[in-house]
């Protein structure tokens, strides 16, 4: 059994979705300022102060916030920026430093109608801006660019000027930090120009790789108002089944009216299950897909609306769920079927079910001090009525799971809480803690007005999560993908799932911290962030192209689409595009030049690249299931659900016995599974309704501290 306390952690990574978010990029933006310095590239310029600071404050909205300074000492500065920064610098006026920026909008030379193309716009700005780069005969990358407003073309010049003529290393080593000391002050750097400037730096950083290497190219889905271009086998086969046979959503729709079947299905379903799905929805009012915790809130309704049975396309602690809460509700004589007789799994929720759990449970037992056990939502019952009768337990969720911990240590003196089974969600949350214990109260009141700096760095040591516990379908988005992402799609729009590994979570919040281009969160989250930027661009005047990188399982596509189609449809826009995305293991992509012996044929992708089919576990880029492709939730076919439909109410019903959800026929301390079970979840909706953690759950964990 492995466990690790927050105090072991030493590396800020990144945390929930908004505030503690900003609170760990204000330190990480401290914290790069003390980095190693850049090797000297002018050395006459440095020389004229070598010893002195240039320091201003941070023009972008976050350090505004929280009045960081700016410190960029001139030796590490490229000749060419400096130059840039000298001319600000020696202009003291803030009139005149926004005259001077002016005057570098106005000797920009115009962009090239043939190069003001889709390709070359630089996404994330609110107004119009094209980049383009390339190589000159000394290997120095040269850049043009072009905006439709006065002041962000003055700050595309200033990127230009500061930076053509450099090498591609010497790109590569310009930082922020540097070009944000021009010091023009928040009239002219408002947060959204600042983003834009930013975004225009990432655009010229990846543009410079473009030039010097081959990057990968994912498979992806373009979408408009009235088309779904897909690029990529795996791409072509989430595409398929958008536009699903009318004859299966016919027998789809008069089986579930006929029977009063509700479905309720996780985002993750197949994409011809989530096609016909959502065509059948339009007809038939009870099928609704989500992430896990509304599948359950969703059943209730459905039941109470008159339907009968209720259908779980989902892994087993889903079903279970939907059971349970069912139950409680008073609808014990609604049906509930899985969709299978065999085990539908999941990775995350059995590492819970494990004797290393049960340590780790017997370790939170076997404290001084008041324990409190929170448990991730994507568990059995099972786990949640043994661990609760170990250690007092409350569920989360990735969109609470902050809020839960850091409430309890302000209601419960002396407390140790013990977060489990997601080992990257409890790194994850053990760096941000850390992080926090630096921030000065009022930031830190930000994210809960009950603790301070003092109060945080008190509850480190008494902070603790499981080591052994980890998605298969996150896992994938590790180290080698994220570096894959950040060189071929830095610019892009970044998602992660809250259950990714660090090096992932931290590129989409600096993404999100430093641009406004990424969002953390649950599957919800994301396509609510998706959706957000589409309607966003569709408030401005022309046209534009925007590219979201997937940092979850690939069945969120048929939602995604869906809900970008819907809102291209109303608009009546035709000139907008957004492409989604889909990033595999580097094992799954390979050139064309290399050898494919003993892997199969390549699978041709635009650019020259070939996917090599992968294992049909569904891991890597695999054509039978893969990118970040869930085998378990592959389970719930079309043809299963149909099956299981077509025998409710009828005699072959009784074949159906093993696909009800788990029964559980022992019992915890006198209770049932699914009783004790529910106890957890029922104690996070009193604290999701009050705020406040529940008096019976306080007094439990009162009463067994020794």
């Amino acid at each position: 059994m492995k466990a690790h306390t927050a105090s072991t952690c030493c590396t800020p990574s990144s945390a929930m979705l908004t505030s503690p978010a900003r609170l760990l990029y204000k330190l990480r933006a401290v914290k790069s300022l003390q980095a190693p310095r850049l090797r000297r590239s002018c050395k006459q310029l440095a020389a004229v102060q070598s010893s002195e600071m240039l320091v201003n404050r941070v023009p972008a909205s976050t350090a505004q916030q929280q009045g960081m300074f700016l410190q960029v000492q001139q030796d590490e500065v490229p000749c060419a920026v400096q130059r840039v920064l000298n001319s600000f610098h020696s202009v003291s006026d803030p009139k005149e430093r926004y005259k001077l920026l002016l005057r570098y909008a106005k000797k920009l030379p115009a962009l090239d109608a043939s190069h003001r193309v889709a390709t070359n716009r630089v996404m994330g700005c609110t107004s119009e801006v094209f980049m383009t780069a390339s190589l000159d005969e000394q290997k120095r990358v040269q850049f043009a660019g072009d905006s439709n407003s006065e002041l962000t073309r003055g700050l595309c010049a200033v990127l230009i000027q500061a930076m053509s003529g450099l090498t591609p290393a010497e790109v590569l080593q310009v930082k922020p930090e540097m070009l944000l000391a021009l010091n023009l002050g928040p009239a002219v750097m408002a947060p959204s120009r600042t983003n834009g400037f930013l975004n225009m730096l990432e655009t010229m950083r990846k543009r410079t790789v473009m030039l010097t290497e081959q990057l990968p190219k994912f498979p992806s889905l373009h979408i408009t108002g009235d088309a779904v271009t897909p690029q990529g086998s795996f791409a072509e086969a989430q595409a398929k089944y958008l536009s699903p046979d009318a004859s299966q959503v016919d027998a789809l729709v008069q089986v579930l009216s006929s029977k009063k079947i509700g479905i309720v299905a996780h985002f993750y379903m197949d994409p011809e299950v989530q096609g016909v799905l959502t065509s059948a929805a339009q007809r038939w009012p009870h099928i609704h897909i989500s992430d896990s915790l509304v599948m359950a809130d969703r059943a209730v309704k459905m039941v109470e609306e008159g339907c009968t049975t209720v259908a779980v396309l989902g892994v087993d602690f889903m079903s279970e769920n939907v059971r349970a809460i069912l139950n409680e509700a008073g609808h014990q004589d609604a049906k509930v079927y899985r969709m299978d007789a065999a085990d539908i799994g999941c990775s995350l929720a059995e590492a819970a079910e494990t004797p290393m759990y049960n340590q780790y449970l017997a370790q939170a037992a076997q404290t001084d001090a008041p324990a409190m056990h929170v448990v991730y939502i994507n568990t059995s019952l099972k786990t949640k009525a043994q661990a609760h009768a170990v250690v007092p337990t409350i569920t989360c969720t990735s969109s609470n799971v902050v809020q839960t911990v850091l409430q309890g240590f302000a209601q419960i003196p002396d407390l140790t809480v013990w977060y489990g089974p997601d080992t990257y969600m409890g790194r994850n949350l053990a760096q941000l803690f850390t992080s926090l214990a630096d921030m000065p109260d009022e930031e830190v009141r930000k994210l809960h007005p009950k603790h301070t700096q003092a109060s945080v760095k008190a509850l480190l040591p008494r902070l603790h999560y499981f080591e052994e516990g980890t998605c298969i379908v996150h896992h994938i988005f590790g180290g080698e993908v994220t570096e894959l992402v950040r060189k071929a799609y830095g610019d892009a729009y970044l998602t992660a799932h809250f259950e990714v590994p660090g090096e992932m979570f931290t590129l989409a919040m600096e993404a999100k911290e430093t641009r406004d281009m990424g969002v953390v969160g649950s599957t919800s989250n994301i396509l609510d962030f998706i959706a957000a930027k589409v309607k966003c661009a569709l408030d401005k005047p022309f046209a534009d192209k925007l590219q979201f990188v997937l940092g979850t399982e690939s069945g969120m596509i048929t939602s995604i689409v869906r809900k970008v189609q819907g809102l291209l449809q109303d608009s009546g826009r035709k000139d907008l595009e957004v492409e989604i995305v889909f990033p595999v293991s580097p094992e799954s992509i390979t050139t064309s030049s290399q050898s494919t012996a003993d892997k199969g044929a390549p699978v041709m992708l635009p650019g020259g690249l070939s996917m090599i089919p992968g294992p049909a576990s569904g891991e890597g880029c695999s054509t039978e299931g893969g990118c970040a492709s869930c085998p378990y939730m592959k389970m719930n076919s079309l043809s299963a659900l149909m099956s299981v439909c077509n025998r409710i109410d009828t005699p072959g019903e009784a074949l159906l016995e093993a696909y009800k959800p788990r029964a559980y026929t022992d019992t915890v301390n006198g209770r049932s599974i699914a009783s004790a079970g529910c106890e957890p979840i029922l104690h996070m909706r009193a604290f999701q309704s009050s705020g406040q953690l529940p008096d019976g759950l306080v007094d439990d964990i009162m009463s067994r501290a020794r």
